[in-house]
C-alpha cells in the first residue's frame, strides 16, 4: 500500500499574494493565447513532450470547464499571465477523490512564486471538494514543479526521465473553506477593476482621437 504525505493545514491568505480567480470557458481565448506563448521548452516542461500549437489547441478545446478546474492570474492588462488545470481523475472503486495539477508560468512573470500560489490555491480548493490524494505529473528535469512537489510534503517517484508526484490532503475545515471564498472574491473584484480601467483606458485614447482628429474651428 502507498503511504501518503499529508499536506499541511493552509495559512490564512498573505498579503501581496496575485489575486487568483477562477477561469470558465468564456476565458478560453486567454488561456489560448497565454499557452501558445509559450516557448518550445516551456511546452515541453508544461505538456511532457513537444506541443505544437495544433496540439494547445486542441488541449484547450477539451478543457472540462465546470467539472474540472482552472485558475488565473491576470496582469494590469488583463493578459492570463500564469494558470494552473486542476483535473479530477475517476479511480476504480474510489470515485473522483484524485486529481492531477499542471501549471504554467509566461517567461516574463517568473521569479514571482506564481507556480506555487496556484499550486496553493489548487490544493485549498482540492480539500474544500473532498479530494485526499493530489497528483503531479513532470518531466524529472521540470526542476521548479518538482520543487514546489517536494516543497509540500509530496512523495516523488523518479523513472524514465519522468517523475510522478502524489500528496495526500487534509479534509477540509472552517479556515480551507473561508479563506478560498474570500481569495475568490477578491480576484473576482481586481479583476473587475482592471477591466474597468481598460475601459477607462480605451474610452480616453477615443476622446483624444476625437479632439485630435476635429477640424479647426469648432467651439
Amino acid at each position: 500500500m502507498t503511504t501518503f504525505p499529508s499536506w499541511p493545514v493552509a495559512a490564512a491568505p498573505v498579503r501581496g499574494r496575485a489575486p487568483i480567480r477562477t477561469l470558465d470557458a468564456s476565458h478560453a481565448e486567454a488561456i489560448l493565447r497565454h499557452l501558445l506563448a509559450l516557448g518550445e521548452r516551456d511546452r515541453y516542461l508544461r505538456f511532457g513532450y513537444a506541443a505544437q500549437d495544433e496540439h494547445i489547441r486542441r488541449y484547450v478545446q477539451g478543457l472540462r470547464f465546470g467539472i474540472d478546474e482552472v485558475f488565473g492570474i491576470f496582469n494590469r492588462r488583463l493578459e492570463l499571465i500564469a494558470m494552473a488545470h486542476l483535473a479530477y481523475m475517476v479511480v476504480p472503486g474510489r470515485g473522483s477523490d484524485s486529481a492531477e495539477f499542471g501549471v504554467s508560468v509566461s517567461a516574463h512573470a517568473r521569479g514571482r512564486g506564481y507556480g506555487q500560489q496556484l499550486f496553493d490555491r489548487a490544493v485549498v480548493h482540492a480539500r474544500n471538494h473532498g479530494v485526499r490524494y493530489l497528483y503531479i505529473h513532470a518531466l524529472s528535469e521540470n526542476a521548479p514543479m518538482l520543487r514546489i512537489a517536494r516543497k509540500a510534503g509530496a512523495t516523488v517517484v523518479q523513472q524514465a526521465g519522468e517523475s510522478e508526484c502524489h500528496l495526500a490532503l487534509p479534509p477540509a475545515d472552517f479556515e480551507s473553506t473561508v479563506g478560498e471564498l474570500l481569495q475568490e472574491e477578491a480576484a473576482r473584484a481586481n479583476y473587475g477593476l482592471k477591466a474597468l480601467w481598460q475601459a477607462v483606458r480605451r474610452a480616453w485614447r477615443r476622446l483624444v482621437r476625437w479632439v485630435v482628429r476635429r477640424p479647426a474651428g469648432h467651439g
